[in-house]
């Protein structure tokens, strides 16, 4: 989850190496650095916490050289100290790394037998010791990182800096991405492209087992077994300009104001103006698919859930959720010509990866929803159905999460047109909501006063619960993980059915309960839960149309406004709300919204 950056070229490096780092921060901001090659010999600069603190160390004392990596750090191995930070160094390299080493021990107790001294708790000093010593063997640095990748065991992406070769730069992968840019004169590698973003849109992504050697003028890709290889190079529309947060406090909140916008470019992308499906061709007939299995992690697992009503309402399609990280342990049985779908928004969550892998190998067909064309997880599918959510640096996820939900319920429809289960008149209806949802979430935001109000009272609270039936269950279960992630306040989500089942023991006076309850055919359920709740005390909060409120309004402790909508895309509209109440409980709160403690945006460890 860490983040990396590499640069070779004819400019000082250090300055384009910070500002890569701060495009990846999202990945971890345990502690950061960098190194580069002053007239052959390593220097370094590194901090322990955030990305600022590394910046002020470098504006006391500047850094100068040509080609230089640098890292910024999510803690596996090791407290986040600047002991622990990347690089990590010898008198021969610098690495930076993200990943595990998963046989780093073993390493680590052969290495020190030979006399080597290590400065750190983590495992990547290991692959600089390791290099080292195949170094002082005569190796050259090319066959040195050959000989060291057929030793480490895990995920990796790796940047290495060798003494004495400032005309070179390498970089390495396996089960974590990284991306090299072509440049003018200049090349690149890093975590993702969006740290390459504002130095070139020219970019290619290594191949599993790939590594690299970069110099100014040329790109060298090696496969696994060393053999010179050719990869696409992708030109990929990043700008630095689109991760700016403008005139909003926070990326977050930017990244929730922008979703009108870019759930209705994901439907366009999807559908014609006339209501029409326009998704790629599938290689398989969804008539005589028995079984679909959506898998995920965290905030994406939430909408496979969600997918999974519409797919067996609407389609009328057998569907299991799984969380990735789950999944390939249970050694599920699947069946013949079955479909495995992925959701994530980085594509290349390590734990989701690994599902995919395992339902390939049963032979499972793939379809990836992802919001980078370019992942892991795209590369491996059969089929990519990309959400244009654009860049989400914050590492709560929103506009990504609403995105999906638009794709999988335009797949949900679909498939149901394909299995003739679902009329043409309800497609259309389904359809017709969705272009009507751009212009609800408006709505929403317009009234976001409300949610600022609510904020400050929530913030007080130790304990919430978070209710929905139906279509509305999973999006309670991601209002929790939304509070819990930013705010740091403990929060559960439950079925409002299953409150009477043990739930309901803990609620008191000071206890919020936020029902998600729209006037739809489940709202008289859940109106009776709201009802035990009241009774008991606790304070309801009620995100509900105007319908739903007038109803039962009465007992609640505060009501938020949702427009009515047709119930297939309720899920999307609802998510508005639950996502601005964690953003304002946690700003009231004074918590690090886009940052928050021991999270990091892209998951590529397990």
């Amino acid at each position: 989850m860490c983040g990396i950056v590499g640069m070779i070229g004819a400019r000082d490096v250090a300055p384009l190496l910070l500002d890569g780092l701060r495009r990846l921060e999202y990945r971890g901001y345990d502690s950061a650095g960098i190194a580069t090659l002053v007239a052959g010999a390593i220097k370094t600069r590194r901090a322990e916490g955030k990305l600022d603190h590394l910046a002020h160390r470098l504006f006391e004392q500047p850094l100068g050289g040509h080609v230089g990596i640098g890292h910024t750090r999510w803690a596996t191995h090791g407290n986040p100290t600047e002991a622990n930070a990347h690089p990590h160094v010898t008198d021969r390299v610098a690495v930076v790394h993200n990943g595990i080493i998963e046989n780093y021990r073993a390493l680590r107790n052969e290495l020190e037998a030979k006399g080597c001294v290590f400065a750190s708790e983590t495992d990547t000093e290991t692959i600089a010791h390791l290099l080292s010593a195949l170094l002082r063997e005569g190796m050259a640095p090319q066959q040195a990182m050959q000989d060291a990748l057929k030793r480490l065991e895990g995920a990796f992406a790796i940047g290495v800096l060798f003494a004495g070769h400032e005309d070179l730069l390498i970089g390495a992968r396996r089960g974590s991405p990284l991306a090299l840019g072509y440049g003018d004169g200049e090349s690149y590698l890093g975590s993702d492209a969006l740290a390459l973003a504002p130095l070139t849109n020219r970019i290619t992504y290594l191949e599993e087992g790939d590594w690299a050697e970069l110099y100014a003028d040329r790109i060298v890709i090696h496969d696994s077994e060393g053999a010179v290889v050719a990869r696409k190079i992708h030109i990929v529309p990043l700008t630095g300009a689109m991760i700016g947060k403008g005139q909003y406090r926070h990326f977050m909140l930017k990244e929730i104001f922008e979703q009108p916008a870019v759930v209705g470019d994901t439907l366009s992308s999807l559908a014609t103006p006339d209501g029409k499906l326009i998704l790629p061709e599938m290689p398989f007939d969804w008539k005589t698919v028995p079984r679909v299995t959506l898998v995920a992690c965290g905030t994406a697992s939430y909408a496979c859930l969600a997918a999974k009503y519409w797919f067996e309402q609407i389609a009328r399609m057998p569907t299991e959720v799984d969380i990735g990280s789950e999944f390939r342990y249970r050694e599920a049985p699947m069946p013949e010509g079955g479909v495995t779908i992925a959701v994530s928004q980085s594509g290349e969550t390590a734990d989701t990866l690994a599902a995919l892998h395992y339902a390939k190998a049963q032979g499972q067909k793939i379809l990836s929803i992802v919001n980078v064309p370019q992942s892991a997880m795209a590369r491996l599918a059969d089929v990519v159905l990309p959400t244009l959510a654009g860049p989400e640096v914050s590492v709560a996820s929103t506009k990504a999460f609403t995105t999906q939900l638009t794709v999988l319920l335009c797949l949900a429809v679909s498939i149901g047109l394909a299995r003739k289960v679902l009329p043409p008149k309800r497609a259309q209806e389904i359809l017709n909501a969705l272009r009507e949802v751009p212009a609800h979430m408006n709505t929403i935001l317009r009234d976001e006063h409300h949610v600022q109000e609510l904020a400050h009272y929530m913030a007080e609270a130790r304990d919430v619960f978070y209710m929905g039936r139906g279509l509305l269950y999973p999006i309670a279960l991601e209002g929790a993980i939304k509070l819990k992630e930013i705010s740091y306040i403990h929060a559960e989500g439950y079925a409002a059915g299953e409150l009477k089942h043990g739930p309901i023991a803990l609620i008191d006076e000071s206890t919020p309960a936020v029902f998600l309850a729209p006037s739809d055919a489940l709202y008289d359920k859940t109106a009776s839960n709201i009802q035990e709740v009241a009774a008991r005390g606790g304070k309801v909060i009620l995100i509900s149309d105007k319908k739903g409120l007038a109803h039962i309004g009465t007992k609640c402790f505060r009501a938020l406004t949702v427009p009515e909508a047709d119930p297939a895309v309720l899920p999307i509209l609802y998510a508005l709300p639950i996502q601005l109440l964690a953003y304002y409980t946690a700003v009231a709160k004074g918590t690090d919204v886009d940052q928050p403690r021991n999270l990091a945006k892209s998951v590529t460890v397990e």
